[in-house]
């Protein structure tokens, strides 16, 4: 009886782990987390073009240099020169901790923006003021949510002036022109559409203090020393064609 127990014994343990073996026993299964989501990355260069408009105002004033004693001091009047600007700009990003964006950008602009006024010490001449171009060098820094860029801006300015003094039938009586020196300070936003192509809208602030500008006449001669006080705004768009180590980036695990 003793040995028919044992025997009824073994065949139960070795049937029992053959089924589980033909069960496919298997230990717990582990599954791979997903990959991160990317996020775009605002490091590198590009270069691009702008169109928008330029207002400025020009205060004319004669200098203490001017021919005419009784002038001195005495203000010719003041005018708007406003019009419409385009330009190109070229620059580089660096993004860093997270999404702060520092960058270095510079831009070059042409206008025509042309404005007057009846001269109030010159009875019966008109003064004139042309804006011919406008360029800065400036640094920006600011921050990224994914494929936006807001950020502020500022940095050094120039541009190109003519001025004139014209009788009523056109003709000009005296001129002058410069290159003038100054500051700049803006704000904008950038959103990068895809890796390589970015639009961006932007609001620039300049003053180019005041500056001593001699209108000679043709032959010349010194007709009028003005000092001519300027300020100016500027809101444009623009894209901008990126290139080097930005484009989506991912996270690390």
């Amino acid at each position: 009886m003793r040995r028919i127990a044992l025997a009824l014994l073994s065949t139960t343990l070795l049937g029992g782990m053959a089924a589980a073996a033909d069960l496919g026993v298997r230990g717990p299964a582990y599954k791979a987390a997903p990959p991160p989501a990317p996020y775009f990355s605002w490091t590198g260069c590009y270069i691009g073009g702008h169109v928008g408009g330029l207002w400025a105002t020009k205060d004319w004033t004669a200098t203490v240099n001017d021919p005419i004693a009784g002038f001195r001091g005495r203000a010719f009047g003041s005018h708007d020169a406003d019009s419409g600007l385009g330009g190109v700009q070229a620059g580089c990003d660096y993004q860093f901790a997270g999404g702060f964006v520092v960058g270095v950008q510079g831009d070059y602009a042409w206008t025509d923006a042309s404005g007057s006024s009846a001269d109030l010490l010159n009875l019966g001449l008109t003064d004139r003021s042309r804006v011919r171009s406008l360029s800065s060098v400036t640094g920006r820094v600011g921050y990224a949510w994914d494929r936006f860029l807001g950020y502020v801006k500022g940095g050094g300015a120039w541009e190109r002036d003519n001025y004139e003094m014209l009788t009523a039938a056109g003709l000009v009586v005296a001129s002058a022109s410069e290159t003038r020196g100054g500051w700049t300070l803006g704000v904008g936003g950038e959103y990068a559409f895809t890796p390589w192509l970015s639009g961006f809208a932007e609001y620039n602030y300049y003053d180019f203090g005041t500056r001593e500008n001699r209108l000679l006449t043709a032959g010349g001669a010194l007709f009028d020393a003005v000092d001519v006080k300027e300020r100016k705004s500027v809101a444009k768009v623009g894209l901008n064609f990126r290139f080097g180590s930005g484009g989506p980036l991912y996270a690390r695990y």
